[in-house]
């Protein structure tokens, strides 16, 4: 062995100083350093200030983009306490910015519930920017401080004076660039996270502005009726079963419970749950409790109505919840998560309080309302109907696999190497395609899977419609992860599950539905990021035997500026993969060395949003859809006409 110089001694254990932790390790805090961490820190901020809401002293935030990208966020709460900490010897807002693990949410009766629990939030958020300064309005004075990379620079001072009943805090940063990946916010990542603090504080005002462009962009979200008005917003891109969301609320065992929910015709569940206005992506007691009150409360009406009888198998909690849109936030006062991320809640007293509230005040509700009782059982009968026809299709499938071993689709042409990690499926729009795809590819990695025509729009179709297409059937098959509660993720055959559609408006939709169909069913390949998107070249360029390819706009005309502007170049603008020949194929859009691929993401935190975008437009309703594109017109950048 060689031997290592280098000392390993007592000395060589370091202590990290402050704030030193975070900025060496800045994942740990806030999750990442790339634009989601970014924007995790414009949250902690805001958080601070909607604690101040839901202790009943702020109505209006202020979240403002400046033109040189840093953020102010201003309140008008208590405002920070100005006064000296006897602990700490010097001023609590120093405090609150320069101390990890400090706050007012640690007991000691400053709040009753708050969002931002581990005291890390504003000190974190100094820590990882290049400046901070906040100002603070309290007692008819105006304080002042300013940080520089989580340093104090200067004591804390009185700058000016203002109206005694005026308070509130007003916090500016610049995030550091050379911790973050990105320093540009996007303004509507911060829209749809701030739409939804609003929907669950009812009665908060939050404004947002964009001031690096002109004409100035601003939102306000206001909600007086909170989450309901949440569930209706989320329901907009489909037909909503009866005209009421339903809303129960109480408190029990110090859990204070607020539900909202409504069916649509669709076949989605979507359930968001919220603690102390923070989204638990997976779930948790609070969930729980809500499902087990659901599926006993609408069994025990529907054997008390008849529609259930005696002998009828009982309600399945996925029959019930088909189509169903709700909104669960509960505040506590001492939650326990599962994970720094808070991603899933772990109080087993928020399950007890949740079943009960919601089973009585819903056991009401469908008393009162015996028609909106009567139309939900009739859907999950339906949905349970579908469902025993679907797993018949699918056990009949697996039969069929189990005696002729396991049998991928005919069309599919599969790769050599039997290790996932290396290999990868081009899902192909069109057989002429699938040809050219099949000649150019590498046989020992890339597989292809060519598909005839548009697949069926998953939004719009049962799970037993879904068993009964082919095309979807020969992605299942040939992704080997199963859908659904048979889903393994250890079985994916292929590392890269490529989407390869023409550049143009049909390319398009097929991308999207093939989307839909994976978010819908498989929604881990794309959180693990399994997905992506080949990006064929929109322009051919030849000049004197020699030839350029172009994928955008902007590059085509980087090119002619290189090559110069004449009547030697002749500029092809491709419409459809078929018009490429292998070789071309290969050489713009196949080959791992030259190609540009797009990877799908998705982010829990926006899950509400993502789910909006897909029902709004790939459901039913058109006018929603109108609503989509006119706001997103501007973003168009190839346009068939």
């Amino acid at each position: 062995m060689s031997q290592n110089n280098q000392e390993y001694g007592a000395d060589q254990i370091q202590i990290l100083e402050g704030l030193e932790a975070v900025r060496k390790r800045p994942g740990m805090y806030i999750g990442s350093t790339s634009e989601r961490g970014l924007h995790h820190l414009v949250y902690e901020i805001v958080d601070n200030a909607v604690d101040e809401a839901l202790a009943g002293f702020c109505s209006n935030i202020m979240v403002t983009i400046n033109p040189d990208n840093t953020i102010t966020v201003e309140d008008n709460g208590r405002g920070i306490p100005t006064g000296i900490n006897s602990k700490a010897g010097i001023p609590a807002v120093e405090v609150v910015f320069t101390v990890l693990h400090a706050g007012g949410k640690f007991g000691g009766g400053g709040y009753k519930v708050s969002g931002g629990l581990h005291g890390v939030g504003a000190s974190v958020v100094n820590a990882l920017s290049n400046w901070l300064e906040v100002e603070i309005c309290r007692d008819g004075k105006v304080y002042q401080q300013r940080y520089e990379r989580g340093k104090t620079m200067y004591p804390l001072k009185e700058i000016g004076t203002c109206d005694p009943e005026k308070t509130g805090t007003k916090v500016t940063f610049s995030p550091d660039g050379s911790i973050f990946e990105t320093t540009v916010f996007d303004f509507k990542t911060l829209k749809v996270r701030l739409r939804e603090t609003a929907f669950l504080t009812k009665g908060l005002k939050i404004e947002l502005k964009d001031l690096r462009v002109d004409p100035i962009e601003e939102r306000v979200f206001h909600y007086e009726g909170g989450i309901k008005e949440f569930v209706t917003y989320l329901n907009r891109g489909n037909q909503e079963l009866y005209p009421d969301v339903i809303y129960c609320e109480g408190e029990k065992d110090g859990v204070y419970v607020e539900v909202a929910m409504q069916h649509n015709d669709s076949f989605n569940d979507s359930s968001y749950s919220f603690v102390n206005n923070i989204i638990t992506p997976e779930g948790g007691t609070h969930l729980a409790g809500f499902r087990s009150a659901l599926t006993k409360t609408f069994n025990n009406y529907a054997r008390e109505a008849k529609i259930l009888k005696d002998n009828d198998a009982a309600f399945s909690g996925d029959d019930i919840r088909e189509g169903l849109t709700a909104i669960i936030s509960v505040k506590i006062e001492e939650p326990q998560f599962e994970g720094q991320t808070k991603q899933k809640l772990g109080n087993s007293e928020a399950r007890g309080a949740v079943d009960s509230i919601v089973s009585e005040q819903l056991t009401y509700f469908l008393e009162q309302n015996p028609s909106v009782a009567k139309n939900i059982c009739e859907k999950t009968l339906l949905a349970q109907r579908a469902r025993e026809a679907a797993r018949k299709a699918r056990d009949l499938t697996r039969r069929k696999t189990a005696l002729e071993g396991t049998a991928l689709p005919g069309k599919l042409a599969d790769c050599s190497d039997k290790d996932p990690k290396n290999c990868e499926i081009f899902i192909v729009e069109g057989d002429s395609a699938g040809g050219s795809a099949k000649t150019a590819r590498s046989r020992a990695t890339q597989a292809i899977l060519p598909l005839r025509g548009k697949i069926l729009n998953v939004e719009k179709a049962r799970e037993d419609k879904i068993y009964a297409n082919a095309e979807i059937k020969a992605m299942i098959t040939a992704f080997g992860t199963g859908i659904h509660e048979d889903f393994d993720i250890s079985k994916l055959r292929y590392h890269k599950i490529i989407i390869m559609t023409d550049a143009d408006v049909d390319g398009a939709h097929i991308a999207t539905l093939m989307l839909t169909f994976l978010y819908r069913f498989m929604p881990e390949l794309i959180k693990q990021g399994y997905v992506y998107l080949a990006q064929p070249p929109l322009y051919k360029i030849e000049k004197n035997k020699k030839v350029w390819y172009a994928y955008s706009d902007e590059e085509l005309n980087n090119i002619l500026v290189e090559i110069g502007r004449d009547g030697n170049n002749k500029i092809q603008r491709y419409k459809g993969l078929g018009e490429m020949d292998a070789e071309q194929l290969w050489e713009t859009t196949m080959d791992p060395e030259k190609r540009v691929l797009k990877r799908v993401m998705v982010n829990d935190e926006n899950a509400s949003d993502v789910d909006l975008t897909f029902s709004t437009l790939m459901g039913d309703k058109v006018e929603p859809r109108r609503e989509f594109i006119e706001e997103n017109a501007k973003y168009v950048q190839n346009l068939d006409i």
